[in-house]
């Protein structure tokens, strides 16, 4: 059915802007039906105005226009609304699973006789190359050209892949590799802010809006655009023309005030807005930015907070259009005629803000003062940890020296100051000791999009090679720029080349360290850690430092900005007070303090001001699909189907479908489920998902070896995610899981029930795979935070776990879960595993789980326990609305979008 076939509403209207008509559909006409449409979120204005456009009856309802168009009056978060995105945003890791699984339903759709065609993306998606650069190469100009090789070596056969999938289907875009981060990308370049299509004799004009398979996709929200992060499987449904449902969000208004103090970034108050809103509880809602002090704020510092919505678990961080978005889209190239429509559009439609616009109704309004923030690091392994810069030190003392089992690092006090020299090739020594900064990195879409920040870590790095400063030895440093925008800006400065006396050489365009893709450290470094079990540390301008995520032999991770990033690669540890002990000694000998380089905001806005021209990005994204020659000349597969090859390690048709039938399996209960994992709070996507490199004695690398695989060829699980054979090996094998089946373990290790053998867990689940047993994971708060990793989901499915039973969920992973038909179970509040005196080794089945199982059902876990002890109590579906419940009935996103195909 045509979008625009039913106007029931009488919404549709026409704006002319400079001689041109645009057909559009005005919210505001719902006034008389719903009441005052003006004092709705902006976000939900968004939803609102999507929903009218899409209005069929059928996958868009009336009940969905009113639930949205009667927010103030009255909402619940367990009445689903419908959002269609404009279109969808992937990168390589996320992107190349994704279309993976396209083309296997393709094959299914061959294999039953159906039409393959309609197996395409039927909106517009970008896929960007930006998270296979590792940095391997690294302080020296020749860093970039080898990494980039290295990187095209590692994964071409990934990279043919993308380029047979860029001619097998519509509507895709491929951004090759060396271009920057997507999110980067997407402000920069893909992002249109107002969409203008022809659709029959109608131009309609609509709110760019988008989904991405990555979860700082939010990061665009500082925009003005409504988008969030959504696993593969959604990207998938959406990509093949389904509606995404969730519940009527909450949306919390954050009004800020006053303005940052002299000395303060936009990362210091990116933290501790996470922090604040973590602590509230923001998790699954939208969160606008309203406010003098957010209408201050430039667009990059507006990114920088929207790029750390899932840190403080918002599914959105929301800044309404205004005077700065339209400034923005000057400065970045676009059109007089886009910007001069852009504006006239979110006028006509009150979505744009200024100093006279209502304040809208929130479900809940906080406020910030902007100058008391104070210059603040995360860590050391979660994001949401803000500490003050003055309180580093004291606080680092108290992490380390934590007990073993509170914080797995178990250093004495005394030996905090112990000292071990490190032997350099090519001569020369250096001194580790607990807190060494081993890694410093500007890296990640957080930071490398703000130029402030970036010209305020080039200002710094210029006064300390003036002051004749340098790194210690065993300090590795890296620049990853968000896009090559940004070396254009920092070389017309003339603060590339200071960063590069310092180390911050140019190693790559790409996510790198922020996701895992850091590179070893030197040998002789790694050694040292190795021997003498140092607690070393890494600062980095990333928004992610969950444990075993940046780099195996790294415990403390520590996110800064930019400026910060340097400063502790000079001073060379994160023991040290900088307010009191100077970074280090100039050439005569003198004491350099902290204070002595942090740069002046006005010189930063200076330089801001000189550097940053439309030309810049016009010439760089002018000719962007066709700009890296390497990506050119690979050669790739025609056809619809992909070739699939049964000896590739890195491609192969997945296994999800291979069992497809016309009529789903009949829903039953879950009988004598063994637990596979019995896990704590904040278990991360990175600790069930493999990120990072492959060890050669994981069941992953064994394969690998077995396949013929040299261990310098393995490559990353990131680079592999294309095949499962790879993936499920990886499940839970991060080196800092802490399975309490195994107490005192770190690792991919479990307990195989049946002969009480450790084992991994691969090996243990295969076992039960074998004896036909269905699995089980326990798990306490928060499961799933961080990444919107598909294999966090897909790689529990292939183990055999048929339900996971924890305290709460994020919101993207339980997500995840249902799409691959895996049912998230929740403890009634007030009950978890331990309250519950559960032990794990219970053989677990549930009573009352049906076809007629209803959104936030309660039913009855029974666990027994060997010596016949029998335990009952109640637990929550987390099936959250009707839409999940029928995909959970068909067996995940996956099957049922199948059947709608082969059935239509």
């Amino acid at each position: 059915m045509n979008a625009l076939a039913k106007d029931p509403f009488r919404c549709k209207s026409v704006l002319t802007v400079n001689g041109k008509s645009y057909t559009y559909y005005r919210i505001d006409a719902l006034s008389d039906a719903f009441g005052d449409i003006s004092r709705l979120p902006y976000s939900i204005k968004v939803l609102l105005e999507a929903a009218l456009r899409h209005y069929d009856g059928v996958a868009v309802t009336e009940d969905h226009i009113r639930r949205l168009a009667a927010w103030t009056q009255r909402r619940n978060p367990n009445e689903e609304v419908p959002f269609t995105p404009a279109r969808v945003l992937l990168h390589d890791t996320t992107g190349l699973p994704a279309l993976v699984d396209l083309s296997a339903m393709r094959e299914t759709m061959h294999r039953m006789g159906g039409d393959v065609s309609k197996v395409n993306p039927l909106i517009p998606v970008d896929v960007t190359v930006c998270h296979s650069v590792t940095v391997d190469s690294f302080g020296s100009r020749d860093a970039l050209r080898l990494n980039e090789e290295r990187e095209m070596q590692r994964n071409q056969e990934r990279f043919r892949f993308f380029r047979w999938a860029q001619q097998a289907y519509q509507n895709l875009r491929i951004v090759p590799p060396s271009t920057g981060i997507m999110h980067q990308i997407n402000m920069e370049f893909l992002s249109s802010v107002t969409v203008i299509q022809k659709i029959g004799e109608e131009t309609v004009i609509y709110p760019d809006t988008l989904i991405g398979t990555d979860s700082h996709t939010t990061m665009i929200n500082g925009m003005g655009i409504v988008a969030w992060g959504v696993g593969g499987i959604e990207a998938e449904a959406a990509m093949l023309g389904q509606p995404l449902y969730l519940g009527t969000p909450e949306v919390v208004g954050l009004r800020l005030t006053g303005s940052l103090p002299e000395g303060t970034t936009a990362t210091d108050l990116a933290l501790t807005i996470t922090n604040l809103l973590r602590k509230k509880g923001v998790v699954g809602k939208f969160v606008e930015f309203i406010g003098p002090g957010a209408r201050a704020l430039t667009l990059a510092d507006r990114a920088t907070i929207a790029n750390m919505a899932p840190e403080y678990g918002a599914t959105m961080g929301y800044f309404p259009l205004d005077a700065e978005t339209i400034r923005y889209m000057r400065e970045i190239g676009r059109s007089d005629e886009q910007i001069a429509v852009t504006e006239a559009y979110y006028k006509a439609q009150g979505l744009y803000v200024d100093d006279d616009s209502p304040e809208p109704s929130y479900s809940e309004l906080m406020e910030l003062d902007l100058s008391t923030v104070v210059p603040s690091l995360a860590g050391p392994k979660r994001p949401q940890d803000r500490i003050a810069l003055a309180d580093l030190k004291t606080a680092f003392r108290e992490t380390v020296t934590a007990a073993v089992s509170a914080g797995g690092y178990g250093v004495s006090p005394q030996d905090l100051d112990k000292t071990v020299r490190v032997r350099h090739p090519g001569g020369g020594e250096s001194h580790l000791k607990h807190g060494a900064v081993v890694l410093a990195a500007i890296t990640s879409c957080t930071n490398t999009s703000n130029p402030s920040v970036l010209i305020g870590a080039g200002l710094l790095a210029r006064k300390a090679v003036e002051r004749g400063l340098t790194k210690p030895a065993y300090v590795k440093s890296s620049l990853t720029p968000g896009s090559r925008v940004v070396t254009d800006y920092l070389e017309e400065s003339g603060l590339l080349r200071p960063l590069e006396q310092l180390g911050f050489h140019i190693a790559g365009y790409g996510c790198a360290t922020c996701i895992g893709n850091s590179g070893p450290l030197p040998a002789e470094v790694a050694q040292a850690i190795e021997e003498h079990q140092l607690t070393v540390a890494a600062v980095l301008s990333g928004n992610r430092n969950f444990e075993g995520r940046i780099h195996p032999q790294i415990k403390a991770n520590y996110l800064a900005s930019p400026p910060l990033v340097v400063a502790y690669a000079l001073a060379g540890t994160v023991d040290i007070d900088f307010a009191q002990e100077p970074i280090g000694l100039d050439r005569h000998g003198e004491p350099v303090f902290l204070k002595d380089l942090w740069p002046t905001s006005r010189e930063i806005d200076a330089i801001v001001k000189q550097t940053l021209r439309p030309e810049l990005f016009r010439k760089r994204y002018g000719n962007v699909y066709e700009a890296n020659p390497s990506w050119n000349q690979l050669e790739a597969p025609g056809g619809m189907l992909y070739p699939w090859d049964k000896q590739s390690t890195y491609i192969q048709e997945p296994p999800f479908l291979k069992e497809f039938t016309i009529m789903p399996e009949k829903i039953v209960d879950i009988r004598a489920a063994r637990v596979l994992l019995k896990l704590g709070d904040s278990v991360t996507t990175d600790h069930a998902s493999p990120s990072g490199s492959i060890k050669p004695d994981s069941p992953a690398g064994r394969y690998l070896q077995s396949r013929g695989v040299s261990r310098a060829d393995f490559n990353s699980y990131p680079s592999r995610r294309g095949n499962h054979e790879v993936m499920v090996r990886g499940a839970f094998a991060n080196v800092r899981l802490r399975n309490q089946l195994v107490p005192g373990s770190e690792g991919g290790i479990t307990k195989y029930w049946p002969t009480g053998e450790i084992m991994s867990i691969y090996d243990a689940a295969m076992k039960y795979k074998d004896d036909g047993t269905p699995l089980v994971i326990l798990a306490g708060k928060e499961y799933g935070t961080g990444s919107s990793r598909d294999w966090a989901a897909k790689g529990p499915l292939l183990l055999g776990v048929r339900m996971i039973l924890a305290e709460s969920f994020e919101r993207i992973h339980r997500s995840n879960l249902v799409g691959m038909g895996i049912l998230p179970l929740q403890f009634k509040p007030g009950q978890n595993a331990d309250t519950l005196g559960l032990t794990g080794e219970e053989v677990f089945s549930t009573v009352g789980l049906d076809e007629k199982i209803r959104p936030g059902q309660t039913i009855k876990m029974i666990a027994v326990r060997h010596d016949r002890d029998k335990l009952e109590f109640e637990v929550v579906v987390r099936l959250d609305n009707p839409v999940e419940v029928d995909y959970y009935l068909h067996g995940g996103i996956m099957p049922k979008v199948m059947r709608k195909l082969l059935q239509g």
